[in-house]
């Protein structure tokens, strides 16, 4: 994987450098997220209120049996189950669709770059929770916390987690390059046709 990650260029672009197998990677992999992150229709039977999809509300919002999907979307109030399931109701859709937006920019950018992607500062907030996303995603996957993140590093390469930690690992990087030079630490420029 890329070892240069973001980086804020002289004109002050974001700019990241990546090959044609990792984009095809990241978008393959955004593609998953915007599928898992997109919200179900009512159940079989149930119609829609118009007034509470206009507001947001989702009348059918449950805490998610998915584990990856809660941890995108943890319980509020974890000692309250109705207190939770009631801030679930308002809130779930909103971030669904923020969800869906955010991954939709990563993918657009994508789309329009070739192995230089160079983002606004509203792609790159969409960036920042896509990567997000794809890292909680990832760690629920493989059962990763911070208990056992220092054993990953030791998985042999033969261990069926061994790839999965080594792009979690690099979607931990483009995080923190992205969030370093969004805040002017990394602007270095990376060649001078940036």
């Amino acid at each position: 994987m890329g070892e240069h990650g973001f980086r804020r260029s002289l004109q002050g672009r974001v700019v990241l450098r990546v090959d044609e197998e990792e984009k095809l990677l990241l978008a393959a992999l955004v593609h998953q997220i915007l599928e898992l992150v997109t919200p179900d229709g009512p159940p079989p039977g149930r119609d829609v209120d118009p007034l509470a999809a206009m507001v947001g509300i989702d009348p059918y919002a449950r805490r998610p049996d998915d584990p990856a999907l809660r941890r995108l979307f943890p319980d509020a109030y974890a000692d309250d189950e109705d207190a939770a399931a009631e801030f679930r109701r308002f809130t779930e859709r909103s971030l669904r669709d923020t969800k869906v937006a955010h991954a939709n920019t990563v993918l657009e950018t994508l789309r329009r770059s070739g192995t230089k992607v160079v983002l606004s500062d509203g792609d790159a907030q969409a960036w920042l929770g896509t990567l997000n996303d794809l890292r909680l995603t990832l760690a629920s996957r493989i059962g990763l916390d911070e208990e056992n993140h220092e054993a990953f590093y030791d998985l042999p390469e033969e261990h069926p987690f061994f790839a999965l930690f080594h792009l979690y690992d690099w979607f931990t990087f483009l995080q923190e390059t992205l969030v370093h030079a969004l805040s002017g630490l990394l602007s270095e420029p990376l060649d001078a046709a940036d």
